[in-house]
């Protein structure tokens, strides 16, 4: 029953994994923002997972997943499907700890994110057109030769390793009153509110793939019939399904943020911060103006770095023209 389930994620798990992840993290420690701290009246701090390894925060779930798998299912391997940070993530995870890696990337994959996995020493199977395709293909991979499946986000074990952003944010912020994140928000917000049930986590999506958002209004989870956005790493249809119940539970809110606000976010975090941050990573940053609270500590986790020079310079281009600077 859905009690059983919300039992699994045990402030005992969460303090292993912090631990644990240490072994293949480096430390992003928060970056106090003059900047959006002046636009927002608060005192905005950020999380810099763009800086990880790998340039996202994937390699912590990832990396705390494969310290749970009996020695046997280590022995056999592991599968992941994506196209985006979860499979440098996984890779560089399981290369770490000795562990073969297998990662299907549909055939749409730009050769730069194929080379980059493989060179973390990732075997790459090219699979289908979309990510759903590689993924059942995946699945399918794993039943026949009895590897283990790592999912992105829906899988407790990974949603645990990524809840450590929320241990070390907490330690250095103990005052901490709000913390944004998206695809790591099941984590980050179940042991915000075992540590300290007064923090509030805020959920943050695209405008145009809300499928949390439109889950939790109707109470179940439901997938949308499309999705359309430019923060490629969280265009995600369905929300997951071990996860929603901790979602509903532990968010104090969602907010969504249109494509446009990404687009001068981006342009922000580069004048003022000098940092790269992929479109998905900016969520929290362009959230942050639609939060009304005044004098409240927030943290916005920047969750990845990952973006092609190509689609940088268009963002860029882009901001400028919205900013009416060109």
């Amino acid at each position: 029953g859905r009690l059983s389930a919300m039992e699994e994620l045990t402030l005992k798990s969460f303090e292993e994994a912090a631990e644990k992840v240490k072994e293949a993290t480096l430390p992003t420690n928060l970056v106090y923002s003059e900047y959006f701290s002046s636009q927002t009246g608060n005192r905005v701090y950020l999380k810099p997972e763009n800086m990880q390894y790998t340039g996202a925060y994937k390699v912590r779930g990832a990396y705390y997943k494969i310290s749970t798998m009996s020695e046997e299912a280590r022995q056999k391997g592991l599968i992941t499907a994506s196209a985006g940070n979860h499979a440098q993530g996984v890779a560089f995870a399981a290369k770490k700890y000795g562990v073969k890696a297998t990662v299907v990337m549909p055939t749409t994959t730009p050769l730069i994110k194929v080379n980059r996995t493989k060179g973390y020493g990732a075997e790459v199977i090219l699979y289908g057109n979309v990510y759903d395709e590689a993924c059942e293909y995946a699945m399918k991979l794993a039943e026949e030769k009895g590897l283990t499946f790592v999912h992105p986000f829906d899988d407790l074990d990974v949603a645990t390793g990524q809840g450590s952003i929320a241990m070390e944010i907490i330690k250095e912020l103990p005052t901490v009153d709000y913390i944004g994140g998206g695809g790591l928000a099941t984590g980050v917000s179940t042991l915000a509110k075992l540590l300290n049930p007064n923090i509030k986590v805020i959920g943050v999506e695209p405008a145009g793939a809300n499928c949390l958002q439109e889950s939790i209004k109707a109470g179940k989870v439901v997938t949308l019939p499309s999705v359309s956005t430019i923060a490629d790493g969280t265009a995600v249809k369905t929300p997951g399904n071990r996860l929603f119940p901790y979602l509903q539970k532990n968010l104090d809110d969602i907010i969504t943020v249109p494509d446009e606000d990404l687009i001068v976010a981006f342009l922000d975090m580069v004048e003022n911060h000098k940092m790269i941050v992929e479109n998905s990573g900016l969520l929290t940053v362009a959230a942050l103006k639609q939060l009304d609270v005044k004098d409240k500590k927030i943290v916005s986790i920047l969750s990845g770095g990952n973006m092609d020079v190509i689609t940088m310079s268009s963002v860029v281009q882009q901001g400028l023209v919205q900013r009416s600077r060109i």
